[in-house]
């Protein structure tokens, strides 16, 4: 079972989940696989408690539908094309402070498990443990209280309270800027300076400057590297 696995309860003639309709709790489902969304909502339709509200299939499009639909839980995929879980994550917290987001993903590592809490991420299940504890991390979360899979709880401890230093060499902790780490994914998934401007909204050669800054900070010297980069920091899926 998961850390939080108490049974969701409350006393009679009042709504288990304060704030929901009917007692509900509204979920966004981010994932770029049609056979991951098809699962997730059947274990979430399962429940009498959760109503699946958006699904998205980009980590851009998980921001949307959040800002349109202000679910009450968000599960986002942490490989996610055009914009990353992580990425989306730091977006939909910091415009919807009361959506809270499960990170729900195919790897147990302690660099994602402090890039999700850094982010705003309040719980992180894997994939393998999705039927197990999908539904009860979802109900936790909408209670006010943090998911995280057993598998992943001393890791994500560890990593968390472990000094930083360690993490500065990696994509979160350089000082690269919003644009700067949204960029990095989609040079490393292979978009031009141009396909880059037009999902930014910026200008080919803002577009060109990002590039160049990314590149120098992160000491690399072709769009290979680039992408080596970003698979090994779980930035993209090789």
């Amino acid at each position: 079972m998961g850390v939080i696995a108490q049974p969701v309860t409350s006393p009679p003639g009042r709504d288990v989940f304060p704030g929901t309709v009917k007692g509900k709790v509204r979920v966004l489902v981010a994932d770029d696989h049609d056979v991951i969304v098809v699962g997730l909502r059947r274990l979430l339709d399962s429940s009498p408690n959760c109503q699946v509200v958006a699904v998205a299939a980009t980590g851009r499009e998980a921001v949307t539908k959040a800002r349109e639909t202000r679910p009450h839980v968000a599960i986002v995929d942490i490989n996610m094309p055009i914009l990353n879980g992580v990425e989306a994550t730091r977006e939909i917290r910091a415009e919807l402070p009361g959506t809270e987001v499960l990170i729900l993903t195919a790897y147990e590592s302690e660099f994602l498990a402090n890039a999700i809490l850094r982010a705003g991420a309040r719980g992180y299940i894997l994939k393998s443990d999705a039927t197990r504890d999908l539904v009860t991390a979802v109900e936790s979360l909408a209670c006010g209280r943090p998911f995280f899979s057993t598998c992943l709880a001393q890791t994500i401890l560890k990593g968390y309270l472990q000094a930083r230093s360690a993490a500065e060499g990696d994509a979160a902790g350089l000082g690269l800027t919003v644009y700067e780490r949204q960029i990095l994914q989609l040079l490393a998934e292979g978009y031009s300076n141009k396909e880059v401007a037009s999902q930014q909204g910026i200008t080919v050669r803002t577009a060109e400057t990002h590039r160049a800054n990314i590149m120098r900070k992160l000491k690399l010297r072709s769009i290979s590297d680039v992408v080596r980069f970003a698979v090994r920091n779980q930035i993209i899926q090789a």
